[in-house]
């Protein structure tokens, strides 16, 4: 499964590569192989992969909706930030470990990237009180928080 998500990160047709995407991600069956997963031809499709993500978020199967939100952890954090998607992670139910670690991981990076946009997430309680933890243990872990950051979401554990 690793060598498939690497041959698959190689394709350079967007579609191409979004129908491989498709196909093998009811296989993943582990974090490692879904975090190794990042196709490159992504970046110059945001717009079609943005459509994508929504269904990726609202799949049965952990891995694909962890894919997704690793998605657009990767890809819409930056100039392509939208705080819509802050809200699409954070109405994520679950309980799955794997799942919960990268709620939390999506947040403590949107924390580092998007302060103001993120910390009402935290401020408000809008996660479940395991990912609220998990996301400041990992946004305190960071190097891209300031110390003052970092004691004040301490402060809201």
């Amino acid at each position: 499964n690793n060598l498939h998500a690497f041959l698959t990160e190689q394709i350079k047709d967007y579609d191409s590569c979004i129908e491989c995407v498709k196909r093998f991600l009811p296989f993943v069956d582990n974090w490692a192989t879904c975090d190794s997963l990042r196709p490159k031809c992504f970046k110059s499709n945001k717009a079609k992969l943005e459509k994508q993500i929504d269904e990726w978020l609202k799949s049965e199967h952990i891995y694909t909706v962890r894919f997704g939100i690793e998605m657009l952890m990767v890809h819409f954090l930056d100039a392509d930030f939208n705080p819509e998607h802050l809200k699409k992670v954070a109405e994520i139910n679950t309980n799955e470990y794997y799942l919960e670690m990268m709620i939390a991981w999506y947040f403590a990076t949107a924390l580092a990237k998007q302060y103001e946009a993120a910390v009402p997430f935290l401020e408000e309680r809008r996660l479940s009180p395991s990912i609220h933890a998990k996301t400041i243990r990992k946004a305190a872990e960071s190097y891209r928080i300031t110390d003052e950051k970092k004691e004040y979401l301490k402060s809201i554990k």
